[in-house]
């Protein structure tokens, strides 16, 4: 978000200084920290669009038309994002940040610093100091307006609500995650297929995995953290993905099931609010340094994307006027981050355990079905959220107004069918218990079969 949001700032006319706290990734063989794959979708694309660097991007991702759901006993089931045509983009983290890096470094108004750990950020006189990694002294930097991008535990943040008055809440939830690796196959091919996001969900946790392009995939086991810890060997763990993911162990391989499980780190998943963002004219706070979220909507990026682009709108519009553009930002921004971190937590409800649902699946295809014939009118959650740009809260509230429109014309469709086999029962009553036997003759017959 940092790198994407120097680059607006810059097609502003402003003199953006960038700090880094790790190395530049560009120059390392190995990158350590979160490295869940990323899935892109309507809004983060139209903020890379808005640049001109959405057709780069576009074109190193692998499009996922749907969800692969893999059940307990190894048979696949699909389930499509949206309509025919529509998907998301699996796309590398590592390689999108070091695009957009790139790119910033191109803009001679834009200056990068690596290795500068932000330690104290003084909102009187927009004053940061860093630690310079290797170096054993601070660099101090004085800015006109500071724009932290630095994430779910943001110093930036942490000194905004100090010089001023925000609500903020934080939430871990019980489940971390730990991330594996399926290697592709001797000839370098994806040993599933390609174009889904593939699920087994088993209730209490699950299991992902996203295609990469060079053949593998980035599978993500969440869990419970007292499951981890119940995993404490080999025959543990081969145990435990036995009972749970068996067609995945000769995917994965067994070796290389252990050597990731017990080398990869268990990272934390936090959901984080505030209100406001901003600080008078001085600073503001964008992506997860705002509102972390839970990655279950494939939205965490999008999202903060969609910041840069909704920031940079209202720097235009109020043009001079910074104060304006900060409050407006706060105004406009909060109620959608709030909506969007309450989807992301739902998500994971439904994404371990509701697509296991029998009714799950069939309110999936009404909700197709109606969309098909009110194309404007009904357009399903997951439509709304991944493949639009309508603010996330107006999702939320067109969600409840779809949900009552549903629940009024089955209602409605009950009451009719009611009626409709009560005036029939009167008029043939004379013939009811020939009825009765002949429906319960055919009845044992569907049931036997």
């Amino acid at each position: 978000v940092g790198a994407l949001e120097s680059l607006f700032l810059a097609r502003l006319g402003y003199n953006v200084e960038v700090f880094e706290s790790r190395k530049d990734i560009r120059t390392e063989e190995h990158v350590a920290g979160r490295s869940i794959n990323l899935a892109l979708s309507t809004r983060g694309r139209a903020s890379l669009k808005a640049l001109g660097l959405e057709d780069e991007v576009v074109k190193h991702g692998i499009p996922m038309h749907g969800r692969m759901i893999h059940s307990c006993s190894g048979e696949k089931a699909f389930i499509p994002y949206g309509k025919k045509g529509q998907s998301i983009l699996s796309v590398d983290r590592r390689k999108l940040n070091e695009f957009l890096l790139t790119e910033a470094e191109k803009c001679s108004n834009v200056k990068l610093h690596f290795e500068h750990k932000l330690t104290r950020y003084s909102p009187n006189e927009n004053r940061l100091e860093f630690y310079v990694d290797g170096q054993d002294n601070e660099h101090i930097a004085t800015s006109d307006l500071v724009v932290g991008c630095d994430g779910a535990h943001s110093t930036v943040r942490r000194q905004i609500m100090r010089a001023s008055r925000v609500n903020y809440s934080q939430e871990f939830i019980p489940h971390g995650y730990k991330e594996l690796c399926m290697p592709p196959t001797a000839d370098g091919q994806h040993q599933m297929e390609t174009n889904y996001l593939h699920i087994w969900p088993r209730n209490e946790f699950m299991m992902i995995a996203l295609p990469n392009q060079d053949g593998s995939f980035t599978c993500t086991l969440f869990l419970p953290f007292s499951n981890f810890k119940s995993l404490t060997d080999e025959a543990s763990l081969v145990q435990f993905f036995e009972a749970h993911f068996a067609d995945a162990i000769p995917l994965i391989g067994r070796e290389r099931l252990v050597e990731d499980f017990f080398a990869n780190p268990t990272g934390n998943l936090i959901s984080v609010k505030c209100s406001p963002y901003h600080l008078d004219d001085r600073a503001i706070i964008l992506g997860d340094a705002a509102h972390a979220m839970v990655p279950f909507y494939g939205q965490g990026m999008n999202c903060g994307f969609e910041d840069c682009l909704v920031f940079y709108n209202l720097l235009h519009e109020y043009g001079d006027d910074i104060r304006g553009a900060l409050e407006a930002y706060s105004a406009k921004r909060h109620d959608d981050a709030t909506a969007i971190c309450d989807l992301a937590m739902y998500n994971y409800i439904e994404m371990r355990s509701l697509v296991n649902s029998r009714v799950f699946h069939a309110r999936k295809k009404l909700d197709s079905f109606l969309h098909s014939l009110m194309p404007q009118t009904f357009i399903p959650l997951y439509s709304m959220v991944t493949f639009s740009q309508i603010p996330y809260h107006t999702v939320v509230q067109r969600r409840r107004r779809q949900d009552k429109m549903v629940w009024l014309g089955v209602v409605g469709s009950s009451v009719l069918l009611a009626s409709g086999l009560g005036f029939l029962l009167f008029k043939h009553s004379d013939n009811i218990p020939q009825a009765t036997s002949a429906l319960s003759i055919h009845l044992s017959e569907i049931f036997s079969h």
